[in-house]
């Protein structure tokens, strides 16, 4: 048998094995939904509900076994025949004919198929990338086509379609969706993980190493411009393996940059609904088009006109906003804790009565609103800021703090209906990166954020307060503030950080110097007959201790000077020496010059072993100089080389202008001390979502680490070469250094886990979403 039949047989076994995992666990999943729809009568409620949970049970019970059947039938034809005729044989009409419009039953079933593939992807994103990493090598496709069954979302159609064909009604699923969900978050895991564990028996790819997949754009124009690889190992162009490259990938986003998306969509379907105008105006396309030139990733810009121009709503009708004013006003007047001695009610109290202001308010706004559009409005920021509340996680005293944001939000909310949109507006972006900073682990403990960040969150929501009328930029204009203050706080005011975030910064910024020493050093030796032993010396060692010394001695001091006339004399004693007086003079350098080699390269860290194999490798070098094997360097040229090394540093590149990538950052482990432990190797190769999701990783937040035997919190403290390296630091004020790659890769293995599973105001939409969905008229009463 060929390799490619081979394949493409273990390709269709492991999809019936998948089936077969599915089908298997049905069975489970439908016993959890018998035992969850029996637990809903005993639950007390009205009698309007309790009689319509008593019909929903009975109809579950009545039609339940048929669904299951119904599904199961379904799958194993998806298997055979393929996924449209298997929705086609279970009775889905044929959406092909004359166009017409789309029915509300439609619409609502999409939507409901929608948030279950999402509950299903949310557990199972990782085994899934896996999986169709592995299908990829054996199937050699680019990707798995919209309509595969490994796909959530088809399963999600499948189940839905057998769920309507057997009897069940939307009413039924509403009832039982939150045990749904889970059940089939874990149906779905655990079937990509059996298919998995399978393919890895049959030798598919034991380790997933994902780079072939990292999508280039513009990828032949760009490779025309570069050099080949052979050209690039020679001694013509050798920096050009320092340099980025100019092939631009195109840009990864995360899975919770995406689920933030959907949830942002989600809204906009479910509210425009109820509210057709709403809809309208909170488009997430709306002024804003999207470019893509050559070799650049397509990005989001604001269309022509579109920069400083309000979205499509407006500003709020005269009677909203003088109303908006008022709620403002009255809780300003109201004494938050801490802010004078008349304030002697705890936070939580405090924190109940500005709930019930808000109830109170909410009502007089709606009254107030004009249109529909802003009764649903003022409803579901109403909804987001209840639920942020209600999050106790942070600090009662900062909570009273984010409550007074409700006012300016939802003024910008009526006013600016891209802030339903955008998950990135940067009203919901402040809130988030707060919210982070202060939903750390330690809080629990019953230890305060610190008095500085608590200062400065309730400076911000007073700016936010005096600048009423300025939109989205009042808040831009803070978080950029916000985020300059984590990084002096990081840096200058947190104890326990303060250490770590200095250690790091001079791992960063010997790294910088050292790829620029190289850089240069290569430049200057480019067409210069140096031993080719010597040449690496210098490359690979030797600018590592130029910027050791740089950096612990300055770059004018005596030491720094005595490194760079060091490689000046080595590259002349490694110069063909034919007369004696050469030769002479080399023997009578030779002993000072390699007590100074090793001296600066144990300064650099360099183990003894290492000294010793580099010092017999130079020695090799220069003995071929004395056998005259090597070219000889012309005197003018070498008083050169001597005045270049000198003047070394003013040569440097400025280290704003150098791109520096994954390529260049090398193994830090030597730089580890007590109080900074390195991550430099180790783990898989992670996806492209998952080194996108490394690269959003904001300074303040708090996440679980699991590292050599200890699992604790630590919060991100520090982050530099372009987010090239991460520091992360415990509340004892030890510190974990990563390199971006490995940062995904622990984030991808789960040992880093985040405090939020999503950001502040996405969760606080799902829970908004969660009870639209109980009561949709909500928006307009």
């Amino acid at each position: 048998m060929t390799d490619a039949a081979r394949n493409k047989a273990l390709a269709s076994q492991a999809r019936h094995v998948y089936l077969e995992a599915l089908v298997r666990g049905l069975a489970p999943v439908a016993g959890v939904l018998n035992e969850a729809a029996q637990q809903l009568l005993l639950l007390p409620a009205e009698y309007a509900v309790m009689v319509a949970r008593r019909d929903g049970v009975a109809a579950w019970m009545r039609h339940g076994p048929a669904w299951q059947s119904a599904f199961v039938a379904g799958l194993r034809h998806a298997v055979s025949h393929g996924v449209a005729e298997a929705r086609q044989a279970m009775g889905r009409a044929s959406q092909s004919g004359p166009l017409s419009l789309v029915d509300d039953d439609t619409i609502e079933r999409e939507i409901i198929g929608s948030r279950l593939s999402l509950a299903m992807m949310d557990k199972a994103s990782w085994e899934f990338t896996d999986l169709r990493t592995r299908m990829h090598q054996l199937e050699q496709l680019d990707e798995l086509p919209a309509h595969d069954l490994l796909r959530a979302p088809v399963v999600a159609g499948l189940a839905l379609d057998a769920w309507y064909r057997s009897g069940l009604s939307p009413s039924e699923w509403q009832m039982l969706k939150s045990t749904l969900h889970a059940e089939f978050s874990l149906l779905l895991g655990e079937a990509y993980h059996e298919t998995n564990r399978w393919l890895i028996q049959q030798g598919v790819l034991p380790e997933v190493d994902l780079r072939p997949f990292i999508r280039r754009a513009g990828n032949s124009a760009a490779t025309a411009h570069r050099p080949s690889t052979r050209q690039e190992l020679s001694g013509g162009h050798e920096e050009t393996r320092y340099m980025a490259r100019q092939v631009a990938p195109v840009a990864a986003r995360s899975q919770a940059s995406r689920a933030a998306e959907e949830v942002m969509q989600l809204l906009q379907r479910v509210v425009g609904r109820q509210v057709p105008g709403f809809a309208a105006t909170v488009s997430p396309s709306a002024g804003y088009r999207t470019v893509s030139p050559a070799g650049v990733a397509p990005s989001r810009q604001p269309a022509p006109g579109a920069a400083g121009r309000p979205s499509q709503m407006g500003s709020a009708s005269p009677r909203l906003a003088a109303a908006i004013n008022h709620a403002q006003e009255a809780l300003q007047r109201r004494p938050v804790a801490g802010s004078g001695p008349e304030a002697e009610a705890p936070a939580p109290q405090q924190l109940e009565e500005i709930k019930a202001r808000n109830q109170a308010f909410k009502q007089v706004l709606k009254q107030a609103a004009d249109t529909p559009a802003e009764r649903a409005t003022i409803e579901i920021v109403a909804l987001l800021f209840q639920s942020i509340l209600q999050e106790e996680r942070i600090p009662a005293a900062v909570r009273v703090w984010f409550a007074r944001l409700q006012m300016p939000v939802l003024r910008v909310a009526v006013s600016e209906p891209d802030f339903f949109a955008e998950a990135e507006h940067p009203a919901r972006a402040l809130i988030d990166r707060m919210g982070s900073c202060v939903m750390g682990f330690n809080t629990s403990a019953g230890s305060g954020v610190g008095e500085a960040l608590e200062r400065e969150i309730k400076r911000i929501v007073q700016v936010v307060e005096a600048y009423p009328d300025t939109g989205r930029r009042v808040f831009q204009t803070v978080l950029t503030e916000f985020e300059k203050f984590l990084d002096h706080y990081f840096e200058n005011e947190n104890q326990a950080s303060r250490k770590g975030v200095s250690l790091a910064q001079q791992v960063e910024q010997r790294e910088t110097l050292a790829i620029q020493f190289t850089i240069e050093l290569r430049k200057m030796l480019n067409e210069v007959p140096v031993q080719d032993g010597v040449r690496e010396f210098l490359f690979h060692v030797w600018a590592d201790v130029l910027a050791v010394t740089a950096v612990r001695s300055g770059a004018q001091s005596d030491n720094t000077k005595a490194m760079k006339r060091a490689a000046a004399d080595l590259i002349w004693s490694a110069s063909a020496k034919v007369s004696r007086e050469e030769r002479a003079e080399v023997i009578r350098r030779l002993p000072p010059l390699l007590k100074t080699l090793r001296d600066g390269m144990g300064h650099a860290g360099l183990p003894s072993a290492k000294q010793d194999e580099q010092i017999r490798a130079l020695n090799n070098s220069l003995a071929a100089a004395f056998t005259a094997k090597t070219a000889a360097i012309p005197r003018e040229r070498l008083d050169e080389l001597m005045d270049q090394l000198q003047a070394l540093d003013a040569l440097l590149p400025e280290a704003g202008g150098l791109e520096i990538n994954e390529s260049l950052v090398r193994d830090l482990s030597g730089h580890e001390t007590e109080d900074l432990e390195v991550v430099a190797e180790g783990g898989s190769s992670p996806t492209p979502a998952m080194l996108a999701w490394a690269k959003e990783l904001q300074v303040g937040g708090w996440y679980m680490l699991d590292y050599r035997g200890r699992n604790e919190a630590v919060q991100l403290a520090w982050r530099g070469m372009r987010h090239q390296l991460t520091l992360f630091v415990s509340p004892k004020g030890r510190g974990v250094l990563f390199q971006l790659s490995r940062l995904a890769a622990f984030l991808q293995a789960g040992l880093l886990l985040p405090a939020q599973d999503e950001a502040l105001t996405v969760k606080a939409t799902r829970n908004a979403l969660a009870k639209l969905d109980v009561d949709p008229t909500r928006l307009l009463s």
